[in-house]
């Protein structure tokens, strides 16, 4: 397994249930979880995925159409 991280613009729980949906809908996520106490507010991912930079993209997408900026740390 394998842990992504990602440096969001989220600000709250109303933020992370707003990237929820899509989220869920990325098959390759086992699971994540963002933390608000962080100042860059890190979305932590866990996958066994082989292709990262695919599924990289999938996860900044995800994020972006959903009007939040994101990027891979």
């Amino acid at each position: 397994m394998k842990t992504l991280n990602f440096k969001t613009s989220l600000k709250c729980a109303g933020c992370v249930n707003a990237i929820k949906p899509s989220m869920d809908k990325i098959n390759e996520i086992i699971s994540w979880n963002v933390d608000l106490n962080n100042p860059e507010k890190i979305v932590e991912v866990v996958t066994d995925s082989a292709n990262e930079q695919e599924l990289s993209n999938n996860i900044m997408q995800a994020i972006t159409l959903v009007g939040y900026k994101v990027e891979k740390i």
